[in-house]
Protein backbone atom coordinates (compact mmCIF):
# COMPACT_ATOMS: atom_id res chain seq x y z
CA UNK A 1 0.00 0.00 0.00
CA UNK A 2 1.22 3.17 -0.87
CA UNK A 3 2.18 6.10 1.59
CA UNK A 4 -1.07 8.22 0.81
CA UNK A 5 -3.37 4.95 0.50
CA UNK A 6 -1.84 4.60 4.79
CA UNK A 7 -2.37 8.07 4.83
CA UNK A 8 -6.42 8.40 4.02
CA UNK A 9 -6.58 5.20 5.51
CA UNK A 10 -5.70 6.64 9.58
CA UNK A 11 -6.99 9.88 8.66
CA UNK A 12 -10.15 8.24 7.96
CA UNK A 13 -10.52 5.07 10.28
CA UNK A 14 -12.63 5.68 13.72
CA UNK A 15 -11.31 6.53 16.72
CA UNK A 16 -11.33 3.44 18.57
CA UNK A 17 -9.61 1.35 15.53
CA UNK A 18 -7.20 3.88 15.25
CA UNK A 19 -6.13 4.24 19.20
CA UNK A 20 -5.42 0.17 18.73
CA UNK A 21 -2.36 1.44 16.78
CA UNK A 22 -0.74 3.68 19.36
CA UNK A 23 2.18 2.98 20.95
CA UNK A 24 1.75 4.96 24.24
CA UNK A 25 -1.01 6.34 26.38
CA UNK A 26 -2.82 9.39 24.79
CA UNK A 27 -4.14 12.55 26.24
CA UNK A 28 -6.45 14.96 24.63
CA UNK A 29 -6.74 18.44 24.14
CA UNK A 30 -9.81 18.31 26.98
CA UNK A 31 -7.31 17.29 29.26
CA UNK A 32 -4.99 19.77 28.90
CA UNK A 33 -5.74 23.13 31.15
CA UNK A 34 -6.13 26.02 29.49
CA UNK A 35 -4.03 28.96 30.65
CA UNK A 36 -6.42 30.46 32.75
CA UNK A 37 -6.73 27.35 34.58
CA UNK A 38 -3.55 27.10 34.74
CA UNK A 39 -2.69 30.19 36.25
CA UNK A 40 -5.56 29.68 38.88
CA UNK A 41 -4.50 26.43 40.15
CA UNK A 42 -0.74 27.42 40.01
CA UNK A 43 -0.17 31.43 41.12
CA UNK A 44 0.73 31.53 44.51
CA UNK A 45 3.29 28.76 43.19
CA UNK A 46 4.56 30.77 40.46
CA UNK A 47 6.84 34.04 40.89
CA UNK A 48 5.27 36.80 39.46
CA UNK A 49 6.61 38.43 36.44
CA UNK A 50 9.29 41.90 36.35
CA UNK A 51 7.87 42.55 32.60
CA UNK A 52 5.56 44.55 31.28
CA UNK A 53 2.54 42.80 31.02
CA UNK A 54 -0.19 42.70 27.69
CA UNK A 55 -3.49 42.41 28.68
CA UNK A 56 -5.74 39.84 26.45
CA UNK A 57 -9.23 38.88 26.90
CA UNK A 58 -9.93 35.27 28.43
CA UNK A 59 -11.96 34.21 25.18
CA UNK A 60 -7.64 34.52 23.94
CA UNK A 61 -6.03 32.91 26.94
CA UNK A 62 -8.29 30.18 27.07
CA UNK A 63 -6.78 29.19 23.27
CA UNK A 64 -3.29 29.09 24.63
CA UNK A 65 -1.83 25.84 27.09
CA UNK A 66 1.65 25.29 28.30
CA UNK A 67 2.10 21.19 29.14
CA UNK A 68 4.94 18.90 30.30
CA UNK A 69 5.14 15.34 28.59
CA UNK A 70 5.31 13.53 25.25
CA UNK A 71 4.34 15.55 22.44
CA UNK A 72 3.91 11.85 20.33
CA UNK A 73 0.63 11.15 23.07
CA UNK A 74 -1.49 14.05 21.80
CA UNK A 75 -4.58 13.47 20.31
CA UNK A 76 -5.21 16.93 18.76
CA UNK A 77 -5.56 17.93 15.11
CA UNK A 78 -1.53 18.56 14.65
CA UNK A 79 1.77 17.98 16.17
CA UNK A 80 4.53 20.58 15.09
CA UNK A 81 7.61 18.89 14.06
CA UNK A 82 11.27 20.47 15.02
CA UNK A 83 13.08 18.79 11.78
CA UNK A 84 15.83 19.07 10.18
CA UNK A 85 16.18 20.08 6.50
CA UNK A 86 16.19 16.93 4.83
CA UNK A 87 12.66 16.01 6.65
CA UNK A 88 13.82 12.33 6.94
CA UNK A 89 14.15 12.16 10.75
CA UNK A 90 17.19 12.80 12.94
CA UNK A 91 17.55 12.95 17.01
CA UNK A 92 15.46 14.53 19.52
CA UNK A 93 11.59 15.57 18.92
CA UNK A 94 12.37 14.66 15.33
CA UNK A 95 12.88 11.36 16.16
CA UNK A 96 10.64 10.52 18.31
CA UNK A 97 7.37 11.79 15.78
CA UNK A 98 9.11 9.46 13.25
CA UNK A 99 9.51 6.32 15.43
CA UNK A 100 5.73 6.25 16.65
CA UNK A 101 4.20 7.37 13.34
CA UNK A 102 6.11 4.63 11.76
CA UNK A 103 7.82 4.33 8.46
CA UNK A 104 5.05 5.57 5.90
CA UNK A 105 6.18 9.14 7.21
CA UNK A 106 9.87 8.91 6.37
CA UNK A 107 8.06 7.94 2.85
CA UNK A 108 5.96 11.18 2.88
CA UNK A 109 8.81 13.34 3.99
CA UNK A 110 10.61 12.11 1.22
CA UNK A 111 8.22 13.16 -1.33
CA UNK A 112 8.66 17.06 -0.23
CA UNK A 113 12.25 18.20 -1.84
CA UNK A 114 13.09 18.94 2.21
CA UNK A 115 12.68 22.17 4.22
CA UNK A 116 14.40 25.34 4.61
CA UNK A 117 14.94 27.20 7.42
CA UNK A 118 11.67 28.84 8.60
CA UNK A 119 9.41 27.23 6.31
CA UNK A 120 6.98 24.63 7.07
CA UNK A 121 5.15 21.67 5.10
CA UNK A 122 2.61 18.98 6.38
CA UNK A 123 2.11 15.37 6.39
CA UNK A 124 0.04 12.90 7.62
CA UNK A 125 0.26 11.55 11.27
CA UNK A 126 -0.13 7.87 10.49
CA UNK A 127 0.25 5.96 13.36
CA UNK A 128 0.59 8.82 15.62
CA UNK A 129 -2.43 10.14 17.65
CA UNK A 130 -2.21 13.10 16.46
CA UNK A 131 -3.83 13.75 12.32
CA UNK A 132 -1.21 15.81 10.83
CA UNK A 133 2.79 16.48 11.17
CA UNK A 134 3.63 19.91 10.27
CA UNK A 135 7.30 19.77 10.15
CA UNK A 136 9.47 23.19 10.12
CA UNK A 137 13.02 24.00 10.13
CA UNK A 138 14.42 25.96 13.24
CA UNK A 139 17.45 28.44 12.51
CA UNK A 140 20.52 27.42 14.31
CA UNK A 141 21.76 30.09 16.96
CA UNK A 142 20.08 33.18 17.75
CA UNK A 143 17.70 34.55 14.67
CA UNK A 144 14.73 35.82 15.63
CA UNK A 145 13.19 36.46 12.20
CA UNK A 146 13.96 33.09 10.69
CA UNK A 147 12.07 31.86 14.17
CA UNK A 148 9.14 33.94 13.93
CA UNK A 149 8.80 32.65 10.31
CA UNK A 150 9.07 28.56 12.00
CA UNK A 151 5.52 29.51 14.22
CA UNK A 152 4.07 32.35 11.57
CA UNK A 153 4.20 29.52 8.65
CA UNK A 154 3.24 26.14 10.77
CA UNK A 155 0.48 28.36 12.01
CA UNK A 156 -0.67 29.22 8.30
CA UNK A 157 -0.21 25.92 7.31
CA UNK A 158 -2.52 24.59 10.19
CA UNK A 159 -5.16 27.09 8.98
CA UNK A 160 -5.16 26.18 5.63
CA UNK A 161 -6.01 22.98 6.35
CA UNK A 162 -8.57 23.84 9.04
CA UNK A 163 -6.66 22.29 11.84
CA UNK A 164 -8.06 23.77 14.98
CA UNK A 165 -5.62 22.17 17.47
CA UNK A 166 -1.65 22.33 17.39
CA UNK A 167 1.05 21.63 19.66
CA UNK A 168 4.68 23.52 19.48
CA UNK A 169 7.67 21.84 20.86
CA UNK A 170 10.71 24.37 22.08
CA UNK A 171 11.73 24.93 18.29
CA UNK A 172 15.62 25.16 17.79
CA UNK A 173 16.40 25.63 21.59
CA UNK A 174 18.42 22.04 22.04
CA UNK A 175 21.18 21.55 20.12
CA UNK A 176 20.42 24.40 17.33
CA UNK A 177 21.67 26.94 20.48
CA UNK A 178 19.31 29.05 20.50
CA UNK A 179 18.93 30.54 24.14
CA UNK A 180 15.61 29.41 25.69
CA UNK A 181 14.10 32.16 27.09
CA UNK A 182 14.26 34.33 23.98
CA UNK A 183 12.85 31.67 21.86
CA UNK A 184 10.09 31.18 24.64
CA UNK A 185 9.38 35.47 23.83
CA UNK A 186 9.71 34.99 20.02
CA UNK A 187 6.92 31.72 20.31
CA UNK A 188 4.59 33.78 22.73
CA UNK A 189 4.54 37.21 20.99
CA UNK A 190 4.31 35.07 17.47
CA UNK A 191 1.60 33.17 18.39
CA UNK A 192 -0.09 35.95 20.53
CA UNK A 193 -0.29 38.15 17.54
CA UNK A 194 -1.56 35.10 15.13
CA UNK A 195 -4.64 34.38 17.76
CA UNK A 196 -5.50 38.15 17.74
CA UNK A 197 -5.62 37.93 13.81
CA UNK A 198 -7.30 34.60 13.28
CA UNK A 199 -10.14 33.42 15.61
CA UNK A 200 -11.00 29.89 13.83
CA UNK A 201 -7.97 28.20 15.83
CA UNK A 202 -9.04 26.56 18.91
CA UNK A 203 -5.85 25.75 20.99
CA UNK A 204 -2.27 26.52 20.44
CA UNK A 205 -0.14 23.96 23.17
CA UNK A 206 3.30 24.63 24.40
CA UNK A 207 4.87 21.49 24.92
CA UNK A 208 7.66 21.69 27.36
CA UNK A 209 10.26 18.80 28.06
CA UNK A 210 12.54 20.27 30.21
CA UNK A 211 11.43 22.16 33.97
CA UNK A 212 13.55 25.09 32.93
CA UNK A 213 11.25 25.65 29.76
CA UNK A 214 8.15 25.04 31.96
CA UNK A 215 9.63 27.92 34.42
CA UNK A 216 10.25 30.14 31.55
CA UNK A 217 7.00 30.27 29.89
CA UNK A 218 4.92 30.17 32.97
CA UNK A 219 6.80 33.73 33.61
CA UNK A 220 6.28 34.80 30.48
CA UNK A 221 3.11 33.89 29.85
CA UNK A 222 2.34 36.61 32.82
CA UNK A 223 3.54 39.29 30.42
CA UNK A 224 1.93 38.23 27.22
CA UNK A 225 -1.58 36.35 28.02
CA UNK A 226 -2.66 38.69 31.30
CA UNK A 227 -5.96 38.47 31.77
CA UNK A 228 -8.23 41.31 31.06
Amino acid sequence: MSFEDEKQKFLNMPLEEKRSYYKSGVTTVDQIPTWPEYWEKNKFNIPKTLENTEKVDKVIAKKISIWQGDITSLEIDAIVNAANSSLLGGGGVDGAIHRAAGPNLKKECATLGGCRVGEAKITGGYMLPAKYVIHTVGPQGEKPEKLRECYENSLTVAKENHLRTIAFPCISTGIYGYPQRPAAKVALSTVKKFLLENKDMDRVIFCLFLKTDKDIYEELLQKYFTLD
